[in-house]
């Protein structure tokens, strides 16, 4: 089993910054691709950012420009730099990762509130 552990939510002014952390612990044989998700109140879940073991990275269209995705630490931890923050980036933040054995297992963490003020 893999535990994601996330971090550094809060509560920022409009156009402030907060920078996430995720890390995996446990019974880690290779972890792949970890990913941000975000959920709001009434809202479905969705992707924010994902980056693969070798860099690649992708971006919901709402956060380019703004969001940064970066892995360290022999890659098993995964940060979330968000600048320019916007009220409608509230929400529950949860970290997401495919840990790869024989065959792929996918994790999700607790989440992490992050709350926009206007």
């Amino acid at each position: 089993q893999v535990q994601l552990v996330e971090s550094g939510g809060g509560l920022v002014q409009a156009g402030g910054s907060l920078r996430l952390s995720c890390t995996a612990s446990g019974r880690i044989f290779n972890i792949n691709t970890m990913r941000w998700y975000r959920q709001a109140p009434g809202k479905q879940r969705e992707l924010v950012a994902g980056i693969t073991s070798i860099g690649l990275t992708n971006y919901a269209d709402s956060v380019k420009g703004r969001f940064t995705i970066s892995r360290a630490g022999a890659k098993n931890t995964v940060y979330l730099q968000m600048n320019n923050l916007k009220v409608e980036d509230t929400a529950v933040y949860l970290c997401n990762a495919d840990d790869v054995d024989l065959s792929p297992r996918n994790y999700w963490g607790q989440g992490t509130q992050v709350t926009v003020s206007s």
